[in-house]
């Protein structure tokens, strides 16, 4: 038992001292300050609702000026990560932990280091620093350079395997209890938060009544919604997915083959495969190509076997020679 806690703590000791582990850490806390920056600086003055809990917190706010939005994100992912505990255990780790409360303690933080007192409440962005940083009049621009802002700020923190919190939980507990998938769950909570600000700040709930400037804002959301979730997907997966291809071929064509070797200079697998329907033996092939190859290969199947039939489908991940290296040991484990 002695030897076990010995060794536990060794493990806990030499952690600390792994450059990797601090790399991490320093991306989770660059991650969550860029996206609390591009919440209050481009996305929160403007009253766009881009999703989330904190753009809960945004239509809350408008309801509620004394309290700020980033009090209601740790309203809401206290409580969230709570449940999460309670629904799935032990799943969440520190990191998730961490960027779920150090991201709306950060938001706070900016709202007083860019406001002056007497603009807390109505956030006013032409008060914002001063009136150096009032996008008012290019509300297009605010959204886009925003949402690329909250993007890349989630995309670090993902890549650590952690999340901020917020609809990510609320996803997953709907995936568990309504069997529904994450995707799904994650959409269905965003648009809910966008509706509610549709209700709360388009309708003027807040009683300023109806404007249909203010009603527009619904639109930019999604426009939010969009931009950042691209810029995800590419932090995530790369400015290109690889290309898998299976081509069904009914013969051996050794010019393909020489093509693929020689002129592309990659390589794929052959599998056997047989008609369902003609019964007859078949041969495939599986190969991985960068998406800018994929017109070569297209050319070539035209050319060397008209008749073949091809799939393509997107790889996230390649690993291997001619492609990415496998994941260090850290990196597997924490995956």
């Amino acid at each position: 038992m002695a030897n076990d806690y010995k060794t536990s703590l060794s493990a806990i000791k030499s952690s600390f001292k792994s450059p990797a582990w601090w790399l991490s850490w320093l991306k989770i806390i660059f991650g969550c300050t860029l996206l609390a920056a591009g919440y209050v600086l481009f996305i929160t003055p403007y009253k766009i609702v881009p999703g989330g809990v904190y753009g809960a917190g945004i239509v809350l706010h408008n309801l509620f000026p004394t309290i700020q939005v980033g009090t209601f994100g740790y309203m809401f992912d206290s409580v969230l990560l709570v449940l999460a505990f309670i629904a799935f255990g032990p799943r969440f780790g520190s990191k998730t932990v961490v960027a779920a409360l150090l991201t709306p303690g950060l938001m706070n933080l900016f709202t007083y280091l860019v406001y002056p007192p007497e603009a807390m409440q109505s956030l006013d962005p032409s008060m914002m620093l001063g009136g150096m940083l009032d996008w008012s009049d290019h509300l297009m621009l605010a959204t886009i350079v925003g949402a690329v802002i909250l993007g890349v700020g989630v995309g670090l923190v993902v890549q650590e395997q952690a999340t901020t919190g917020g609809t990510d939980i609320v996803a997953m507990m709907l995936q568990k209890y309504c069997h529904m998938t994450f995707s799904k769950g994650v959409l269905i909570a965003d648009s809910l938060v966008v509706l509610a600000g549709l209700i709360v700040i388009g309708f003027g709930s807040d009683g300023e009544g109806v404007d249909i400037n203010r009603l527009m804002l619904s639109g930019y959301s999604l426009i939010a919604i969009y931009i950042s979730s691209r810029v995800l997907a590419l932090m995530l997966d790369g400015a290109s997915y690889d290309r898998i291809i299976f081509i069904v071929t009914s013969h051996h064509n050794e010019e393909f083959r020489r093509y693929i070797l020689e002129e592309m200079d990659r390589s794929g697998t052959y599998i056997k495969a047989n008609g369902m329907y003609t019964n007859a033996d078949k041969e495939m092939i599986f190969l991985v190509v960068p998406r800018h190859e994929m017109p070569k290969v297209q050319r070539a199947i035209k050319e060397y076997d008209p008749s073949a039939f091809m799939v393509v489908a997107n790889a996230y991940n390649t690993y291997g020679e001619g492609f990415k290296p496998m994941p260090e040991k850290h990196e597997l484990e924490n995956m």
